[in-house]
């Protein structure tokens, strides 16, 4: 069968007997797949501000300030009632007595709650400010731990909230690692009562209670992994009561 062309050819395709079952098939109408994730709100920086958010208060005292810091860090709940509800840090307010650092803390509270509002991954917070360091020299709080600023010990309180609404998720220690250290604080206590079966005037090896109820001699110094007043040398090898660190491995 011949077929006259009137027009000029500007290019030519060769047909296959599938694409003649397809034009011969009825068009079948497209599937619409609703997405999973499309009416869940996600933190953004347009997220407004309910009229009542949840948070919590922590407690700040230092010995390098004279009155205690209150720190608010208050969160709003995303998705609420449903599977993919969700708790985000959306501000903090810091309040004192002492006016000496009024504008500095305000000026921290206002970025970090533009922070959280902007929201992601907020967590890299703590790491900026768990490395601020006073020149004067840090200070170990209750329970043996090194803060090497106030900013230092805010960010530990920002790292503390966050794990409590679950955005950071702490390393649990294994039951072997967790065993090691029993073993070592009860080889030390064992090691410490042997030695004061005839104690000396003035020894003052006995074994300390923090603020935490956790025990480590007066002694001790420093860890450099948790940053933790437990380390005590075992064995001639530097070991953490705390965490299990040893230089020797």
């Amino acid at each position: 069968m011949a077929i006259k062309i009137n027009k000029k050819i500007k290019g030519y395709s060769v047909q296959k007997p599938e694409d003649k079952a397809k034009e011969a098939a009825p068009a079948a109408a497209p599937v619409v797949r609703a997405e999973p994730e499309s009416n869940i709100i996600q933190m953004h920086e347009k997220v407004e501000r309910p009229e009542v958010l949840v948070g919590a208060t922590y407690k700040i005292k230092s010995p390098l300030v004279e009155h205690a810091m209150y720190v608010t860090i208050n969160d709003i709940v995303l998705n609420q009632g449903t599977e993919h509800e969700l708790r985000r840090p959306f501000e903090v307010f810091i309040n004192s007595k002492n006016m000496d650092h009024f504008q500095w803390i305000v000026a921290l509270t206002r970025i970090m709650s533009a922070v959280f509002r902007k929201g992601g991954d907020v967590t890299f917070l703590v790491d900026e400010m768990k490395a601020v360091f006073d020149p004067r020299g840090g200070y170990f709080k209750a329970g043996g731990v090194y803060m090497p600023s106030i900013v230092a010990e805010i960010g530990s309180v920002v790292e503390e909230h966050l794990k409590s609404i679950g955005m950071i998720v702490d390393p649990e220690l294994g039951e072997e690692q967790k065993r090691l250290i029993a073993e070592k604080r009860a080889a030390y206590e064992a090691r410490n009562r042997k030695a004061k079966a005839g104690p000396e005037p003035g020894s003052n090896e006995s074994v300390a209670v923090t603020g935490e109820g956790t025990s480590f001699p007066p002694s001790a110094t420093m860890c450099n992994k948790c940053n933790t007043k437990a380390t005590v040398i075992m064995d001639g090898c530097a070991t953490c009561l705390n965490c299990g660190y040893s230089k020797c491995g």
